[in-house]
């Protein structure tokens, strides 16, 4: 059974817990997400100027995509030291990398003034960004997952989600207001850095809140066990991370990317592309398609908590299908919505199409962390999260992009998503249920090889291994 150092804080502290992890995770996506909507609307032209319209957006998307290929290094980085030291201590250097790199991508010269040195930059401060992000959403989720109980824990590990939407309403809400507000000649000229300026200003409000926050009290318990356990054994020495995750975890690992499959997919087409889909096939204009992402993003943001709230009632499974199942459903309508060139419609098929995604997002922040350990839960989380994000999440926008650009036609991006979930439906469907799982079960770190594990209750609930 745990002991009483596991046990859930008073909910005025899980509540402060709860907004530190969203405040911090919303500037970390703020930052992520407004490199993403500069791609599709001005990167094109500063950075890749002597390319075709639409190539230059690839290239653009291209730049885009390789921050997501830095983030399973930051995973694997984040998630051994996060194992290894704590949560709160890599989520603070999280913070400071991302919110850097972003106030330097508003620094940044253009092609017109360095030349290919520009895009080079630019590149290697959208890795900046990857390998952060690649560290901040395990530790997140984790940090309050392993406060809270396991009665709310999917209500109350869903809000650090809601940065993904917060971050995503911040960034198209500062570029939406800057368009509207200034020319096109003056944004692209210098009014495009003032989103990525203003991180500098969040970075600072962010760190302030996220140092006021406690450590994991399920990892310090942990992390005391295995000291004992180290003492006990004397010279044995415990294995990374990394190593004993592919070891007792590699279905969850499995599960977890495969999970991620229709949810980061179905998200970068739904926020991202659809500012060129719109905008290009449809005729609207960017301010319209902002304008659509922005209410939906806000829609969005409501409804996680209530998604999350019903996994703790109906489990965590049935909740992903019916996101992985409606997202796949919804495509065709999606599209058809947009071709309309109406407000009304394309506002109605972003809002419906991050509601689905919300069901699939919501449960995933519990769902991910029962699935693992506590002295590997940093690194199993984050890399099945991560690393699934470099096949899904990273090339949806260039797919999505390249697709239209050689079938002039939405159907062949409406069948790549619904491919994406009916992975994610296999996927769920082999995974087992876990909302009843103590993640302060004393069986859950694996002793090492001669000392023998401590007692626990004998909850089926609780296995977590593959065997």
């Amino acid at each position: 059974m745990a002991s009483p150092a596991a046990a859930p804080p008073a909910e005025s502290n899980l509540k402060r817990i709860v907004a530190a992890s969203l405040i911090g995770t919303t500037i970390e996506w703020y930052d992520f997400f407004l490199y993403g909507s500069a791609a599709a609307l001005v990167f094109n032209k500063l950075f890749f100027p002597d390319s075709d319209p639409l190539v230059g957006t690839l290239l653009s998307f291209l730049t885009y995509a390789v921050g997501f290929a830095a983030r399973p290094l930051g995973a694997l980085v984040f998630g051994h030291y996060g194992d290894r030291l704590g949560r709160k201590k890599l989520l603070v250097l999280s913070l400071l990398l991302m919110g850097g790199a972003t106030f330097a991508i508003g620094l940044m010269p253009t092609h017109a003034t360095i030349g290919t040195a520009a895009p080079v930059l630019l590149t290697v401060l959208r890795l900046i960004q990857g390998f952060a992000l690649g560290g901040e959403w395990g530790g997140a989720v984790l940090l309050v997952s392993e406060h809270g109980d396991a009665e709310r824990r999917g209500f109350w590990a869903s809000w650090p989600q809601t940065g993904a939407p917060a971050g995503q309403l911040l960034a198209t809400g500062v570029l939406s207001a800057l368009t509207a507000l200034l020319s096109d000649a003056a944004f692209t000229s210098w009014g495009w850095r003032i989103p990525f300026l203003l991180s500098g200003v969040l970075v600072i409000v962010g760190l302030w809140i996220r140092l006021s926050v406690d450590e994991s009290p399920v990892f310090k318990e942990a992390l005391a066990r295995s000291e004992e356990r180290k003492a006990a054994a004397g010279a044995a020495t415990e294995k990374m991370p990394l190593v004993a995750v592919l070891r007792h975890h590699w279905r969850d690992v499995l599960v977890a990317m495969g999970a991620r499959m229709a949810e980061n997919i179905s998200y970068y087409v739904i926020t991202a592309f659809i500012l060129v889909y719109a905008t290009t096939s449809a005729g609207l204009s960017k301010q319209t398609a902002l304008n659509a992402v922005l209410i939906a993003s806000a829609v969005h943001f409501a409804v996680i908590p209530a998604w999350g709230a019903l996994s703790d009632r109906i489990g965590r499974r049935p909740v992903y299908l019916i996101g992985a199942v409606g997202v796949g459903a919804w495509m065709f309508p999606f599209f058809a919505l947009i071709d309309s060139a109406s407000f009304g419609n394309l506002l109605l098929a972003v809002t419906v199409g991050l509601v689905l995604h919300g069901a699939m997002y919501a449960p995933q922040a519990a769902f991910f962390s029962e699935m693992f350990a506590t002295r590997m839960r940093y690194s199993g989380a984050s890399i099945g999260a991560q690393f699934s994000s470099v096949a899904a999440g990273a090339p949806a926008p260039l797919i999505a992009t390249a697709l239209l650009a050689d079938y002039d036609s939405s159907t062949p991006i409406a069948l790549y998503v619904i491919a994406a979930a009916l992975l994610t439906i296999v996927a769920i469907a082999c995974a087992r249920e876990t909302r009843h799982r103590d993640l302060a079960d004393v069986d859950a770190d694996p002793a090492p090889k001669g000392v023998p594990a401590p007692r626990r209750a004998d909850d089926a609930g609780s296995r977590i291994t593959g065997a």
